[in-house]
């Protein structure tokens, strides 16, 4: 009886400390590491002519988005005029701690046409052009136009999406050790696996199914003409150019810890920026659109960027820095529209995560703000505003978990402001689609119809203001995880 008693009291006891050992376990499993890993190998400093900033551990906590109208002195932005004066401030901060320092525009793109042909049996011109630019010229990027055989000029969409058809295959470098595993790729230096056969991407494949280059042929004129044939009959330009080619994006160090992809493209030729991978891709951006406002068949007024995921970041960043640019980035994820202090739940990404598994996207003074999100002196909402009076379109897909729809509606409320200053509310639009993380035709259609109303004057019978709701957002993902596909996307 005794042996019996003891028996039973020792259950009771552990009964009793099961709940404290679960807590203690679930703590564990859920506790993230408050800032960068002490292991991790520095990258070097790159000294820029913008000198330094405060860090992180001299900027105050804002639990709130900072304004976009108030200046750094503590002024209330009224008028236009202070605007410019504010859009400046804010572009310096942006360059500082988001995306890094980029070079100053070249002033001297050329373009050499190097091939011509008609596709869709004569209704759509392709053109290749070989753009050259840079110190001594000695840049180049190929980009790939397409445009409607009558009439023009046209407005033009320019995609970040793979080498133009018949344009130069360049090689690329290693993938880091650790790339696209979830690690913290700044533990590693050095070689990685072997480099990626310099075969093209498919350009404008989508974010969910856009090809690693192995196996896949090069797309032609025709098919990729074939592809956006609804693009042409609505009177759209199409302009493509591979962000690789401006920009390699990997996570490759070299042994000293700088990254690998300041040793090609771009970047030699500018050793005194440190500017992050997204910012190379909207430098290229701008020297598309450099070569664009001289060509007769474009409509130099009306020129839409776009890219999907990463790509869509680095549209964002060039909507924001270059006036000519009209925005249209596609499931941006962590670091693109949605505010980072409100990035986390229902598994979207934050600004630890991209620190974490792409530094080499932003600039190197972002990473010390890994924890400490609240001590940001911006976020994502300014490269909105910076956008502002022109159009801009952020389109959504009702179940990409990476991007959380919460923290994209404050971006907008945060950048709304900077439109109603010149009255351009409905300059600034969403639009959620039913799908992923992925590209798809309901995207370009939103986006053409989008544009048409707001950069073209034309009548458009839907609105671009709707988010989802918690409840739309739980039976899109329940309908997708079981099989029966995305709900439909917000009622207009």
């Amino acid at each position: 009886m005794k042996v019996r008693t003891r028996f039973w009291l020792l259950l009771a006891l552990l009964g009793a400390l099961a709940p404290i050992g679960w807590f203690v376990a679930r703590a564990q499993e859920s506790a993230v590491p408050s800032g960068p890993d002490p292991h991790e190998i520095p990258i070097p400093a790159i000294k820029t002519p913008m000198g330094k900033l405060p860090g992180v551990n001299e900027l105050p906590v804002r639990r709130d988005l900072p304004d976009v109208l108030v200046m750094n002195d503590g002024k209330k932005v009224t008028t236009a005029a202070q605007w410019e004066k504010r859009r400046e401030e804010m572009k310096r901060i942006l360059a500082y701690y988001a995306v890094g320092q980029m070079p100053p525009a070249p002033g001297n793109v050329k373009g050499k046409e190097l091939k011509s042909e008609m596709a869709l049996d004569g209704a759509v011109r392709y053109r290749l052009v070989h753009l050259t630019f840079g110190p001594s010229e000695r840049l180049a990027l190929d980009i790939g136009i397409f445009t409607p055989a009558q009439g023009g000029p046209f407005p033009a969409i320019i995609l970040q999406g793979g080498t133009p058809p018949g344009g130069a295959v360049l090689p690329r470098l290693p993938q880091g050790p650790n790339q696209g595993k979830g690690q913290d790729v700044l533990l590693l230096v050095g070689s990685g696996p072997s480099a990626v056969p310099p075969v093209s991407d498919t350009a404008g494949a989508t974010a969910s199914t856009r090809p690693t280059g192995r196996g896949f042929p090069a797309p032609t004129a025709e098919s990729m003409a074939k592809q956006r044939a609804d693009l042409f009959q609505r009177g759209y330009a199409l302009v493509i150019f591979n962000p690789n080619d401006c920009a390699e994006d990997t996570t490759l160090r070299n042994e000293d810890g700088s990254w690998a992809f300041r040793n090609t493209r771009f970047y030699p030729a500018y050793p005194g920026y440190d500017w992050g991978i997204l910012a190379g891709w909207a430098w290229g951006a701008s020297r598309v659109a450099d070569y664009l406002v001289t060509d007769p068949a474009i409509d130099k007024t009306k020129l839409i960027i776009t890219g999907a995921s990463r790509n869509g970041k680095s549209s964002m960043v060039a909507a924001a820095f270059d006036e000519r640019l009209m925005g249209a980035p596609v499931v941006t994820g962590g670091g693109g529209i949605g505010a980072y202090r409100f990035a986390g739940p229902r598994k979207s990404e934050t600004l630890d995560i991209m620190e974490k598994k792409y530094p080499n996207w932003f600039s190197p003074n972002l990473h010390e703000f890994w924890g400490q999100r609240e001590k940001l002196p911006f976020d994502e909402h300014w490269f909105l505003a910076l956008a502002a009076p022109r159009p801009f379109i952020a389109l959504e897909g009702m179940t990409d978990t990476i991007s959380l729809p919460d923290a994209v509606e404050h971006s907008f409320q945060g950048a709304r402001p900077a439109y109603a200053l010149f009255g351009a509310q409905d300059q600034l639009g969403v639009n959620y689609a039913n799908h992923g993380h992925a590209f798809t035709a309901e995207d370009w259609t939103a986006m053409m119809d989008f544009f048409d109303k707001t950069a073209r004057g034309k009548k458009v019978d839907r609105t671009f203001d709707r988010f989802p709701t918690e409840k739309e957002l739980d039976e899109a993902a329940a309908a997708a995880a079981t099989g029966r596909g995305s709900m439909p996307p917000p009622k207009k």
